[in-house]
């Protein structure tokens, strides 16, 4: 009998495991979270280089790239927003200062609205779109970048391939190797032999090269990320294809320019590049040493032995003078106090009053050569939280599910969709990478979760798709307002169609094949209900606790955000959370942009369960 029951319990679980890692089969509306990263582990915190498996670029990694198509595959201006959204909202504001980009002449309309006449080669309602010169398919089997004389752009080819147009190949024919590195062939694919001390793909990393601190000041020649990605150029038009002027040149302070080597412009913890992988722009810290851990210089021959020293005369008879003094403190150096006893009539200082300000971000440094958003600088998006599950009493590392938004201490804000119970969970806020320890990092456990009473999915929908966290509380007190912890405002009332705003998360999307350990951003543009309610839309599904944002031609998405995460919206200069990431039709879909859950919709709804539990 009992053999029997062995056997049984074999079958069971020989069907039943591969059935748990399977993955879901997800309806049509997708909700817009995943329990797994394209790019790295959520497991990996407080990583060191050389420790990540690294990607080597293959030949046959460059000729299966999807980016390298025909010539003129996108000589269709794809950035162009729709008219008809401009028709119902143009530009509120003054012309002082002058918010038209790239040299824009400012022309006021009426009292509130202004209009920007644009130089040559630019559009756009501000004359953020600058001219399409890197084609598709231009550059063959390299990468484009912008230059500031004619033609105004280069081809930058990745080896084999060789210039001007990286249509041609060679293996190791001129030697790529730097350094008296050795090129040592391998089909169509090659390896260079570094001399001792040399290192990189192409041995242009020298023994001294490392950094000091953060890396701001780093100056040195790595050009690979701690995976292998190689880095794109700062000029690359996929950094600069938005709002960069390129008849100017790209140098600027924090190192930038036309080269490809890592720095850190923002402020962030070490030096960092953005890479490509097919259309999708991203980022990483790049495989440079900290000048303590470079590895040693080699060491100086051995110096011929000295001579033996004469013996010493015998040392004189010791005076008093010569005895060691007591030490007095210097005149200008307080002395130091012993410790006296607490006074307990003395009146203990009142801790700061926290988060009496909302939506005022202090980024740490704003990289103002970077357009189009993607990377987020330290402290820009302070109010984002990354929402991390484990089962209840479990002792396994917590992994990223969704993303959050911090509405005052003890309280955030999340999609319903994202509450799994049988979990313990955790919010993990001031922090951007989710395989990094982050000194700016603050770590929460969630004591509740309230989702909403009348949550519910449909099969082509998500309602009322909303939920609070509370947090555990110390002495009264959750989270403690930083530079790079602070809380969105909640909205007053309805945002104009047609305005900019912000989502911002992970990556780490169903339809994503690469998701990001570091926090992206992306701008969407708030869609019109009734546009959106059309029948080659969202037809009739959509009710009042949703709305839609972001480029009914498609491309920038929530897929560039997480479930939970925030849309917020600057309004009178200070940032409201008008949004959650919900749901929505694939992912960047033509005709389908995301659906989010309608803060203002909720407003009375958290007031409710915040004051209640106040």
């Amino acid at each position: 009998m009992n053999l029997k029951l062995l056997f049984f319990c074999l079958f069971l679980a020989v069907i039943l495991i591969p059935a748990e890692l399977k993955p879901h089969k997800h309806k049509r509306h997708h909700r817009r979270h995943d329990h797994d990263h394209g790019n790295g582990s959520h497991e990996i915190r407080g990583h060191k280089h050389g420790k990540h498996l690294k990607r080597k670029e293959r030949f046959e990694d460059i000729i299966n790239d999807q980016f390298f198509g025909p010539l003129g595959d996108d000589d269709d201006d794809d950035d162009d927003i729709s008219e008809w959204l401009f028709d119902l909202q143009e530009p509120t504001g003054q012309c002082n200062p002058n918010p038209c980009q790239n040299n824009g002449v400012c022309k006021e309309k009426g009292r509130k609205k202004f209009k920007c006449n644009c130089p040559k080669h630019f559009k756009g309602r501000r004359c953020e779109r600058g001219p399409k010169f890197c084609k598709r398919g231009l550059c063959g089997r390299g990468e484009c970048v912008l230059t500031s004389s004619s033609p105004f752009y280069e081809c930058k080819c990745k080896h084999p391939f060789q210039p001007p147009y990286c249509r041609t190949f060679t293996v190791c024919e001129p030697n790529p190797c730097k350094n008296g590195g050795r090129c040592i062939k391998d089909g169509n694919d090659y390896d260079c032999e570094c001399p001792s001390g040399f290192r990189g793909r192409f041995c242009h990393v020298g023994p001294n090269d490392c950094f000091d601190d953060d890396g701001e000041s780093y100056r040195g020649t790595v050009t690979e990320t701690i995976n292998g990605d190689e880095c794109l150029y700062w000029n690359s038009h996929f950094i600069l294809q938005k709002g960069t002027d390129p008849f100017t040149s790209f140098e600027d302070s924090d190192g930038l320019g036309p080269h490809n080597f890592c720095r850190n412009p923002d402020g962030d913890l070490t030096p960092w590049c953005f890479f490509r992988r097919g259309q999708k722009l991203l980022w990483n810290y790049c495989d440079v040493d900290e000048c303590s851990e470079a590895p040693p210089a080699p060491p100086a021959p051995p110096a011929p032995p000295a001579p033996p020293a004469p013996p010493a005369p015998p040392a004189p008879p010791e005076s008093p003078a010569s005895k060691p003094q007591p030490t007095t403190p210097a005149p200008t150096q307080k002395p130091i106090q012993p410790p006296q006893p607490s006074d307990p009539l003395q009146t203990p200082t009142p801790s700061p009053i926290l988060f009496r300000t909302c939506g005022k971000p202090q980024p740490k440094k704003v990289m103002t050569r970077i357009f189009g958003g993607l990377k987020v600088s330290p402290g820009a998006l302070p109010w984002q939280v990354s929402l991390q599950v484990r089962p209840k009493k479990s002792t396994q590392p917590h992994r990223h599910i969704c993303g959050g938004v911090l509405i005052d201490s003890c309280w955030i804000l999340t999609a319903g969709h994202c509450i799994e119970q049988g979990n313990d969970m955790q919010v993990v806020m001031g922090g951007l990478s989710l395989d990094t320890d982050e000194p700016t990092e603050q770590i929460c456990n969630v004591e509740e979760a309230i989702v909403h009473e009348n949550y519910r999915e449909t099969p082509a929908s998500v309602h009322n798709d909303i939920a609070l966290l509370r947090l555990e509380a110390t002495d009264g007190v959750c989270a403690n307002e930083t530079q790079f912890v602070k809380a969105a405002c909640l909205p007053e009332g309805p945002l104009d169609d047609g305005d900019e705003c912000t989502i911002s998360g992970w990556g780490t999307t169903e339809e994503s094949e690469y998701g990001s350990n570091h926090l992206l951003e992306a701008n969407v543009l708030l869609i019109n209900q009734e546009k959106c309610s059309e029948s080659k839309i969202y037809g009739s599904v959509l009710d009042n606790s949703m709305f839609c944002a972001g480029h009914l031609q498609g491309g920038i998405d929530a897929c560039k955000g997480d479930s939970g995460g925030p849309l917020t919206c600057e309004h009178n200069n200070t940032h409201v959370i008008y949004g959650l990431v919900s749901w929505g039709d694939q992912c960047g879909k033509k005709n389908k942009p995301g659906v989010y859950s309608r803060v203002t919709h909720f407003l009375d709804w958290i007031k409710s369960k915040t004051q209640a539990s106040s």
